[in-house]
């Protein structure tokens, strides 16, 4: 499917003033108390494959060398990856808007971003990129590229204003790949966040980039919820390493 390759023009008030703060993502959105946009599930149904948006870069400049301008992958674009690969001086989504539709508008859809927000961050600074994640999902939902809202949490004080910016009884997708889940003493806190999420918003399908083997994942499938995984990067890589050994 071609998507409709649009330019976001930066909003002007007056001559000299430009739009530094990307508002233009956000015209039309719902926003929460805590002013954080509404980014709504667009997608309706899974992705039958997720990329990260690293690949995608390089699919996109091979298809390029190639002359292939209209190409398209039947995958959804995903950013459970380090954030230096999209939010870099160079690499950035949010600072280079346009570069960043011109490739994700050749794949089938996208989960909103995964911007970081680990426990040490200041608040403001976690706020900032629960905002960002979901204007920029907002956005491209606008655009009429189908759009998985991104979940993401952390310490009890984020369940304020963390789950504000998604829909209720919609599709949701979130990553344990960098959850730290692996670890004993992390999974009590993920689940807690995992239940508060699913009380609060009652997702009816889950799209799970990691592990979804853990019994709380399982529980949730008991209760009727859709649980679909697909297995990270590493891990496949792994996995392909001990089918030859």
């Amino acid at each position: 499917m071609n998507y409709p390759k649009i330019s976001p023009k930066m909003g002007m008030c007056r001559n000299g003033l430009q739009d530094m703060w990307n508002a233009f993502m956000v015209k039309g959105a719902k926003f929460s108390a805590n002013d954080i946009p509404l980014c709504p599930t667009t997608a309706v149904s899974p992705p039958s494959r997720m990329i990260s948006y690293d690949d995608a870069k390089t699919i996109h400049r091979r298809e390029l060398r190639r002359g292939n301008d209209d190409y398209h992958v039947d995958a959804f674009i995903h950013f459970y990856i380090d954030d230096q690969k999209f939010d870099g001086k160079q690499s950035s989504i949010w600072l280079y808007p346009e570069k960043a539709l011109s490739i994700i508008s050749h794949f089938s859809g996208l989960i909103a971003p995964d911007f970081s927000t680990y426990a040490d961050f200041p608040e403001p600074l976690k706020l900032w990129n629960f905002y960002r994640m979901n204007a920029f999902g907002y956005w491209i939902g606008t655009l009429g590229i189908p759009v998985i809202s991104n979940i993401r949490w952390g310490t009890e004080e984020t369940w304020r204003y963390c789950f504000d910016g998604n829909s209720k009884h919609s599709m949701l997708a979130l990553g344990t790949v960098a959850s730290g889940i692996r670890l004993l003493r992390n999974r009590q806190l993920f689940e807690a966040g995992l239940f508060k999420m699913v009380e609060l918003l009652q997702p009816h399908t889950i799209v799970v980039y990691g592990s979804a083997d853990y019994p709380y994942f399982d529980i949730l499938r008991e209760q009727g919820i859709h649980i679909v995984s697909f297995p990270s990067k590493t891990s496949e890589a792994f996995a392909g390493r001990k089918q030859y050994e």
